[in-house]
């Protein structure tokens, strides 16, 4: 996973990348929170960010505040890495819109967790996201079967009948684009041979 550090603190910034790129991670290093903001808005930017909270140019807590306020649903997940770890400084960090909260010194293991748990929640929203996408594209196929009048072959009268409502279940069951029925109504079909009143299904 690619993952954005910003800290103007070149031991720090070091110590992280090195531990996140021995777990596989791509790192993409920036001086400070200019840097990081401005690399957040790209399109590819990466969906993870690791901000120190003291930077010159924006302070992590005004990058993430930044973040949140910006339009679009694939927002990274933030974390915030400071040594100021007393309780109103870690409510008021993760009130600027972070996820999460480290201290420091680093610890290795920590931080890898921490990730991990980063990774999950990105992978449960992309999963989220995917989900919605196939209801709203069912619910237009909904909508589009809902505006089919069924309509007898012969004299155009409306049909009611349970053989259509059958064709309709096959049409949801095979998620097809739009079919017409074109079977005869009752009043069509009488007198007339079982090879007429039965007509094929056109798309």
């Amino acid at each position: 996973m690619r993952i954005l550090i910003a800290d103007d603190d070149r031991t720090s910034r070091t110590i992280v990348s090195l531990v996140l790129a021995k777990r596989g991670h791509e790192v993409v290093a920036t001086n400070d929170g200019a840097e990081a903001w401005e690399a957040l808005q790209k399109p590819d930017a990466p969906r993870l960010a690791i901000l120190d909270w003291m930077m010159p140019g924006f302070e992590g807590p005004e990058v993430c505040r930044r973040v949140r306020a910006h339009p679009g649903s694939r927002r990274p997940y933030l974390i915030l890495l400071t040594s100021r770890g007393a309780p109103n400084d870690i409510g008021a960090g993760l009130d600027s819109g972070a996820d999460d909260y480290l201290e420091k010194p680093l610890r290795p293991a920590e931080l890898g967790a921490r990730v991990e748990v980063g990774r999950r929640m990105i992978t449960l929203q992309d999963s989220c996201e995917q989900k919605t996408g196939e209801l709203q594209a069912s619910l237009a196929e909904l909508n589009t079967l809902r505006g089919i009048v069924p309509l007898c072959a012969r004299c155009r009268h409306r049909r009611d009948d349970a053989s259509f409502m059958a064709r309709v279940e096959a049409y949801l069951a095979a998620r097809s684009g739009a079919v017409f029925a074109t079977e005869l109504c009752p009043d069509c079909s009488a007198g007339h041979s079982p090879g007429e009143q039965r007509l094929e299904l056109r798309r």
